[in-house]
This record gives structure tokens, sequence and C-alpha cells, in this order.
């Protein structure tokens, strides 16, 4: 991942409906959620929705299929694992970090 996909990956999640809406559907997994589930479970009006789904979109963080009349959307976990994995890659001078799952933290060097 390079800066600029950082950098539209980190700015689509810096909106508070935004990141509802992505850990919504990471939460979801990769079968995803319709937009009116994502609307009635946030209570995002459907307009607004729209337009944060397309930012998202935009950015990579979310993928959209089609399945007849609905569009499903789900979280584009390669995306969020390569923002991750761009965020920690130096992390330590390099040393690897271990996760903490009780506190759900990683403890460096």
């Amino acid at each position: 991942m390079d800066t600029s996909q950082a950098i539209a990956g980190l700015a689509a999640i810096a909106q508070e409906s935004r990141l509802a809406v992505f850990r919504l559907l990471v939460q979801a997994g990769p079968d995803g959620l319709i937009a009116s589930k994502i609307s009635d479970q946030l209570g995002i009006p459907p307009s607004s929705l729209s337009f944060h789904l397309k930012e998202l979109n935009r950015a990579d963080m979310v993928s959209v299929q089609q399945d007849g009349r609905f569009m499903i959307y789900a979280a584009n976990f390669e995306t969020m694992n390569n923002l991750i994995g761009y965020l920690t890659e130096n992390c330590c001078g390099g040393k690897p970090c271990a996760a903490d799952s009780a506190s759900s933290s990683f403890t460096c060097c």
C-alpha cells in the first residue's frame, strides 16, 4: 500500500457515520449487508448512507455487488489488512510485535 492509498483509507473512515458503517460491515463478514439493513441498524437515513457508502467504496474500504435489485456492501478485508500493515510496518524498528488478546493491544520491543 502506498501513502496515497493509506491516506484515502484513513480519510474515508475518519468520520463518525462512515466508521460505524465500516465497523458494522467488518462484523457482518464477507457476505456483507444490503443498504437497508445498514440503514436500519445504524439509524442513518438512506440518502446520507448512500453518500457514506460511496466515499468508503471510492477509498476501496468497501466493495459492492448487485444481487437482483439489492446492492450488497461488504468490508474490503484486503484493503483493511493492507492499511493495518502500512501503519505497523515500521513498528519498533522492524521487531515483531506480540498481540495481547486480553487487552487487544500490541506489545512491542
